[in-house]
């Protein structure tokens, strides 16, 4: 395992995909056109780790192939917060950036979050009917987390918040320290596999981006670190119906667009068991991070997806 960490850290970093036209902004946050022709779906990512996941590399970008297939795809960047935004909670990120952007756009659009950019993706399509919304591994129902995971979370936040309230940020390193606890043997695991890797293959390639990405991120502001940690997985506000935006309160079950879920049953980061009960479903048995990039995403992901979004009115 040391020495794949050592290799991982010493090798020379894979060129990035060239950076798509920006089209709308709000503050800190920006919207990233990729062109191509058909009807337009916003991607909105979560807040914990870069949006770059759904643009990883030239040739496994979800964002870059579905526009070649008849869809103009446009990706949401958070930005980077810092002390000045530590009052911006999640239902800010909706109300105050993600839904004035999402206004500038100019034309209809398919909504697809992904992970906790699902369920800011939610709150906007109550706020204003996309043509459709896609949750992408997306949790809802915060209680049906593992008991140990939202203990951990509660023990990570309360250590934290001496650091937090100086900074006006949450770390990313500290919530990584939750992700890593869910299954400390992968984490070792993963670079011993690295250390037989060929230096400069496609694999070893693979694995120094998405573990970059995994390794980078911005912070949480503080109102979001504690609304996420409080009422989301301490007390689960969405999950119990009471979860307001823009002094509305978040029912999926009220959104008037058709609603297509893509939930893994053996996802570990975003149980199944939390995805909300609404609209059409669609199982699938792919890792978290898998099912947007992985070998098998194109055929049990992408391609489904990109028949969805091409019809301007989706159906399933």
């Amino acid at each position: 395992m040391l020495a794949g960490l050592a290799a991982f850290q010493a090798a020379p970093r894979p060129p990035l995909p060239p950076p798509p036209l920006v089209i709308a902004s709000q503050g800190r946050a920006r919207v990233f056109d990729y062109g191509g022709d058909g009807p337009v779906a916003v991607f909105v990512p979560s807040l914990i780790n870069p949006a770059s996941i759904l643009d990883l590399a030239q040739d496994n970008s979800l964002l870059r192939w579905l526009a070649t297939q008849g869809v103009r795809p446009m990706l949401v960047d958070w930005g980077v917060p810092d002390a000045a935004d530590a009052a911006t909670d999640l239902a800010g990120h909706v109300a105050d950036v993600l839904h004035p952007m999402l206004r500038t756009i100019g034309v209809p659009y398919h909504l697809v979050g992904y992970c906790l950019g699902g369920t800011l993706a939610m709150a906007a399509a109550a706020l204003d009917t996309p043509l459709s919304l896609t949750l992408i591994a997306t949790p809802w129902r915060f209680s049906a987390f593992p008991d140990q995971a939202r203990d951990t979370l509660q023990q990570l936040w309360e250590s934290a918040q001496p650091t937090v309230d100086s900074l006006g940020v949450l770390p990313l390193e500290i919530l990584q320290t939750a992700f890593w606890l869910l299954d400390p043997d992968r984490t070792v695991g993963k670079y011993a596999r690295f250390a037989d890797m060929e230096p400069g293959s496609d694999a070893a390639n693979s694995f120094i981006r998405l573990e970059d990405w995994a390794n980078s991120g911005a912070p949480l502001t503080r109102a979001a670190a504690r609304e996420l940690i409080d009422d989301f997985f301490t007390i689960d506000l969405p999950g119990a119906g009471r979860w307001e935006v823009s002094g509305r309160t978040i029912d999926p079950t009220a959104l008037t667009c058709p609603v297509l879920q893509i939930v893994s049953t053996t996802d570990r980061i975003v149980p199944a068991a939390t995805a909300a009960d609404v609209g059409h479903r669609h199982d699938l048995a792919l890792g978290h991070v898998g099912m947007v990039m992985g070998s098998r995403a194109r055929a049990a992901v992408w391609q489904p997806l990109a028949s969805w979004l091409s019809q301007t009115h989706p159906s399933w």
